[in-house]
Order: C-alpha cells, then structure tokens, then sequence
C-alpha cells in the first residue's frame, strides 16, 4: 500500500508540475466574478476589526484557541530554527498589515497601521483557486454555506493548493505533527479533534465541526478564534443574511480585503 501511494505521489509531481508551474498564476485570474455575483445559499464570513485588535497586539487568545481546539501542532523545538518559518503549521496567525495589505496602502493612511500585526486565516474565498488545482477533490468548497473543506485523508501532499493559493493559508505537514507515543511527544489538547499525519496540507476549516454541533442541538455557531477574541474584533455570521450582524457591519462600515484584484473575493473582511 505504501509502495502504491509513492507511485501515485511521484506520478502526479512529475505529470502535473509543468501544467501547474504555468497555470497557477492564471488559475486564480481565470475564474474571476464580480462582487455582483451573490451566493445562491449561505456564505459564512468575517469581519474583523483591525482596531479592535490592536488595543492588544501581544494577545494571542484567538490563536490559542484556534490551535488548541484543532490540535495544530507546534513544532518549534522538533526543527532547525533556520527552518521553522518554512514548516510552521499555522491555521491563524499575524502579518504585518504592509504585507497583508500590498495594494492598499499609501503614505497619510492611519498611523496605528504602520507596521501593525493583523490577524490573517483562511480566506474561504468564493471564488477559491485552491480547489481547481486539487487532482484528488481533497479539498473543495461547500455549496451550502461556502466553506472551503480539506479532506486530509484524501490529501496525498502534492501542494498544487499551497502553489494556488494566494494568501499563504495552507500549511504542509513536513513531519508527522503529533508522534505516537504521546506520552513522549505531548498530547494533542483535544482527543474529539483528528490528528493529522506527515505529508498532508491543513488549514482553517471555520470549525466545521462546530457548525455541525450546532445543527445537531440547536445551538449557536461561533468559531473558536471569535469566541475567545477579548476585544469582540471579529464578527462571524451569514453574509448573505440581511439582518446578520456581519451583513450590517459591511453595509455601515467601511472594509477591505486582502488582494481583491484576484477575483478570489474573499470572505474575510477587515475594518481599518
């Protein structure tokens, strides 16, 4: 089985790597939309209050929690220090708002944002290049409600997704994240939350499972970045809902998104 899996590994790299190397730029171009193009269902989305977030730039609560609720390990003493900005496994994390922000900026813009740290994740863009490029479907946007999904079981490491993607959202799992035993390895903080293996891509999944909870009993639907969140920076709701909270905040405040001349359109809004 193992010998099948490398085959099929060594297979695809060497099939597709021309056919990507010249297609991932233009794959995010290519299925462009306007904004005018609504969702037909749901569409969960975000809005975070970037000066919210800065009355504590050394919080790191929605991070924490994040990465505790979905075992994402951290590795820093199992690699080089050299290279752990290379195999850091990250669902949520900071950017300085000059890198997160490229395109919108200039020389009179706020002066709290000159060299502030933002919070970036997943954008669960609408328009996704990750999930065209991926040759096995494991990962793919969700019809219903716009969540873009990873399968990690389906995942076989080829990376096109982590190519593809423009924002720097997809993490590869370079060693196996959580050793057995763990007793000699730490223990993943959440045994109802699967574990993932070497060779794999991970990312923020909106906590899924949480959506699924509250399905199941009714109750409500709050990541586990927004409800840890000290400052009430982030908002998380249906966009396409008029009377959501997300939906009101975009109609009476102005935000931004992170490179939206992509035609990505992401689901992550900021207000700055």
């Amino acid at each position: 089985m193992a010998d099948t899996r490398d085959d099929r590994r060594t297979f695809l790299k060497v099939a597709g790597a021309s056919v990507l190397g010249a297609a991932a730029v233009p794959a995010v171009i290519a299925g462009a939309s306007s904004d005018a193009d609504k969702p037909a269902g749901k569409q969960w989305a975000m809005v975070i209050d970037v000066q919210r977030c800065l009355r504590d730039q050394g919080c790191t609560k929605c991070f924490d929690a994040c990465h505790q609720t979905h075992n994402v390990p951290d590795i820093s003493k199992r690699v080089p220090p050299q290279m752990l900005a290379k195999r850091i496994i990250k669902w949520i994390w900071k950017e300085h708002y000059e890198g997160a922000f490229p395109e919108q900026q200039h020389e009179y813009m706020r002066q709290s944002l000159h060299g502030a740290q933002v919070p970036v994740l997943c954008n669960h863009c609408a328009n996704p290049p990750c999930v065209r490029v991926c040759p096995t479907q494991a990962t793919w946007k969700r019809e219903s409600d716009g969540i873009v999904m990873m399968d990690m079981h389906r995942c076989i490491g080829c990376r096109y997704c982590v190519v593809a993607c423009p924002y720097g959202s997809r993490s590869f799992n370079w060693i196996t994240p959580w050793p057995r035993p763990f007793e000699e390895h730490g223990t993943p903080p959440n045994m109802k939350y699967p574990t993932r293996t070497k060779g794999v891509v991970e990312k923020c999944n909106f906590c899924a499972e949480r959506l699924a909870e509250s399905l199941r009993t009714g109750g409500p639907y709050v990541p586990a970045c927004v409800e840890a969140c000290p400052t009430r920076a982030m908002t998380f709701g249906d966009v396409s809902d008029p009377g959501s909270d997300v939906r009101r905040l975009l109609e009476a405040r102005y935000t931004i998104r992170r490179k939206p001349g992509l035609g990505t359109r992401p689901q992550i809004y900021y207000i700055v």
